[in-house]
């Protein structure tokens, strides 16, 4: 199913004119949504990806070649990777933008005991050693030319606990050190380093552990109901292309003197509270929890609504740790520094 809504940017075309960029995990969803932006504003689009119909749909949807190309790529794969960055000089002359796009979620298991060793290997292959690898070989063309963007598709799980899979939660942490020390090193070449984080987006991603026969519309519209009744910011669902919008300003010369820097696109802490009371609840006092702003509340009476309400309630044995990082976490909602 498609996932890439018509909204309009506002912000002028062409922010990208003479440019060459690279997609990892450009044939769908959020990867669809840049490839799609960045050709808009003028650049030169190398649609990287396995789903080799889909990437290659979507290169010839916007004119093929000599604006855009389609390339097998595995990124757990070095040879892939390799061949993929050296394709797209071979066809466009140069690489100035490198995204690193290409995840996988995995399948929701809040107990460790049960979480597939295979599953979590594949995980880290995917979200951390092709964001390793991306960032490897676009630094390897990069590198001569002094200059250069390279941009992270990370997750609000790389700064908050509780929300998604540990494999995933684990991988977006380590892609978030990944940007923090490789900016470190090529910001000294002239080459910006920096990662996305947005929240949950409604994409085939969210569905991907459920049967195939069980990714349906309504299965999505469900997704995107729960996700906007959990959200801070109410009365705007966040999109594809919100972070397309996003990476585009990473990438343009409006942010040549950004790096190491994390854009986040709307925490949302009741999430993390949601995730925990689900999985494994028990009881504990109102003397050991915290209220919804991640603040101690002491013995004392009270209806009990919710966290840090008063008596005894069924909340989760780890919410006192969760929403204190939401706290954290919300006090930094927006772009900031690494």
């Amino acid at each position: 199913m498609s996932t890439v809504n018509t909204v309009e940017s506002s912000l002028p075309t062409q922010r990208l004119l003479g440019k060459v960029a690279l997609v990892t995990g450009g044939a769908t969803g959020i990867g669809e949504s840049i490839v799609r932006l960045f050709h808009k504003h003028g650049a030169k689009v190398c649609i990287v990806d396995v789903q080799d119909k889909l990437g290659q749909d979507v290169s010839d949807t916007l004119g093929g070649e000599p604006n855009t190309c389609y390339f097998h790529c595995d990124v757990s794969k070095e040879d892939d990777v390799c061949r993929a960055v050296d394709f797209t000089v071979s066809k466009f002359g140069t690489l100035d933008i490198m995204v690193n796009n290409a995840g996988l979620s995995g399948s929701p298991c809040p107990d460790i005991r049960n979480v597939d060793i295979s599953e979590f290997e594949k995980i880290f292959d995917i979200n951390v050693k092709g964001v390793f690898l991306g960032m490897k070989h676009a630094a390897r063309i990069m590198i001569p030319l002094k200059k250069g963007s390279i941009i992270s598709l990370c997750s609000v799980s790389s700064v908050i606990g509780g929300i998604g899979p540990h494999p995933y939660t684990g991988s977006k942490h380590a892609v978030l050190g990944l940007t923090k020390n490789v900016a470190a090193e090529l910001g000294l070449h002239g080459i910006r380093v920096n990662c996305v984080s947005p929240y949950a987006v409604a994409t085939g991603l969210a569905l991907a552990h459920l049967p195939e026969d069980e990714r349906t519309e309504d299965a999505m519209a469900g997704f995107r109901d729960f996700v906007g009744k959990n959200a801070n910011l109410q009365g705007v669902e966040l999109t594809v292309d919100d972070v397309a919008n996003s990476v585009l300003f990473l990438a343009s010369d409006e942010a040549r003197y950004l790096y190491r820097i994390i854009g986040s696109c709307v925490g949302r802490s009741k999430m993390v509270l949601w995730c925990w009371c689900r999985e494994n609840p028990v009881e504990v006092s109102r003397e050991s929890t915290v209220n919804a702003n991640g603040e101690g509340e002491g013995a004392g009476e009270g209806e009990g609504e919710g966290v840090g309400g008063g008596g005894t309630k069924e909340v989760p044995v780890s919410v006192k740790v969760a929403m204190v990082e939401a706290k954290e976490y919300k006090m930094n909602i927006g772009v900031v520094s690494a």
